[in-house]
């Protein structure tokens, strides 16, 4: 391992990563999904079995990419003498399990979080999470944090389904991307359709988008949606 972090390339690699990693933490402040030190980002080291993620209990306000802790893919630190986030195993079975996944993030956002308190997956009743999830958001099952319990659940959650994000039953919230920022991306959408359907709900029943009218908008966004 010292030897592949000592390659200019890789050690090129880390930094770019440790830099955003640091910056989309910011994101998750910034659109209101985290509280205190709750909350967490990772990024798989392209080509290598390491990953860049937060360390545990810091200060969002005192984040820099030099406090990112640099792991294996089993969780274990290679790099840096902090702790990384208690979420680290979860992410590292993702990782592992989960091939074409680049970034991982987890969040406690409030209304993605209400849903999880009533283990009730987000219905798709709008065009958006059409767009970004291909159908509901799925619930997974209920898992203690420390060791690989919660990676587990969101892998076998996700298997098979379209949604990037899955609401983890009495916890929060797990997206996955082919990158961080992408990630980063789906739990902003995530909170954004919690908080529209439970708004919904409260003005009366909400109307389900027939799955081929799903399946044409996904596609759509999917593949045609934005620059090529």
């Amino acid at each position: 391992m010292t030897d592949t972090l000592a390659s200019p390339g890789v050690a090129a690699t880390v930094a770019r990563l440790r830099e955003q990693v640091c910056a989309l933490h910011a994101e998750l402040v910034r659109y209101g999904l985290v509280v205190w030190t709750a909350g967490n980002v990772s990024a798989r080291v392209p080509g290598h079995d390491l990953m860049v993620i937060k360390p545990s209990g810091v200060s969002y306000d005192d984040l820099t990419p030099q406090t990112m802790v640099l792991c294996d893919l089993h969780g274990t630190p290679v790099e840096g003498d902090l702790t990384p986030s208690s979420d680290t195993a979860a992410h590292a079975h993702v990782y592992r399990a989960m091939p074409g996944v680049g970034g991982v993030v987890h969040t406690h956002s409030t209304y993605a979080s209400a849903w999880a308190a009533r283990a009730e997956p987000i219905p798709c009743v709008l065009t958006a999470m059409s767009d970004e999830f291909g159908g509901d958001i799925p619930i997974g099952p209920f898992s203690l944090i420390g060791d690989e319990s919660i990676g587990r659940g969101v892998v076998e959650t996700l298997a098979g389904s379209r949604s990037p994000a899955v609401i983890m039953q009495n916890h929060g919230v797990f997206t996955i991307g082919a990158d961080a920022r992408s990630a980063v991306k789906a739990a902003v959408m995530c909170e954004d359709v919690a908080r529209t359907v439970h708004l919904a709900r409260q003005l009366g029943d909400t109307v389900p988008i027939p799955q081929e009218e799903i399946d044409s908008l996904w596609d759509r966004y999917q593949n045609v949606y934005g620059q090529r």
